[in-house]
């Protein structure tokens, strides 16, 4: 499990790197993984969407910007998964990030496939086995997440959407 952990660390680290290379290079912000390192460019079709830093901290697109999430609880109808992607608690824990209803998620490019994985709490201390649903490659995805979800975990270069 620390391997695990230590591989996804340097990775994020290096697409961190690669995020800041690309906007000191001017390059576009779809030729590098989301991995929204605060500073970096953000695309408008993102705007007000939150997201990860390579450090865990949660961000948002603001002005076209990834600037740290400045509240205490983020939550938002739209969020932006990249390949690693996002772990986001629901309504069957307390502070949800992500509330439950139907969902859409929009692939950033037509080679991503959206994936989510969300665990729901079944009973008093109890969580349910995990329910996946997949999209076809450059496809929306229309799902509903849970009213107890426990977690989701959202995969592919997704922007997920509450509808």
């Amino acid at each position: 499990m620390a391997i695990a952990d230590d591989n996804r660390d340097m990775k994020r680290r290096t697409l961190a790197a690669l995020g800041v290379s690309a906007v000191v290079l001017g390059l576009p912000a779809t030729t590098v993984a989301h991995a929204a390192p605060p500073g970096a460019a953000c695309a408008p079709a993102v705007e007000r969407a939150l997201s990860q830093a390579p450090d865990g901290a949660v961000v948002q697109c603001t002005g076209g910007r990834w600037e740290v999430y400045p509240g205490p609880y983020p939550n938002s109808d739209r969020w932006l998964s990249d390949d690693d992607g996002l772990d986001l608690h629901g309504q069957g824990m307390r502070n949800p990030e992500m509330l439950s209803g139907p969902w859409t998620a929009i692939p950033q490019n037509p080679a991503t496939r959206c994936r989510a994985e969300q665990t729901a709490v079944v009973s008093a201390g109890e969580v349910g086995a995990p329910q996946v649903v997949e999209g076809q490659p450059g496809q929306p995805l229309h799902f509903e997440v849970l009213p107890v979800m426990f977690s989701i975990h959202l995969t592919g270069d997704c922007l997920w959407q509450a509808n």
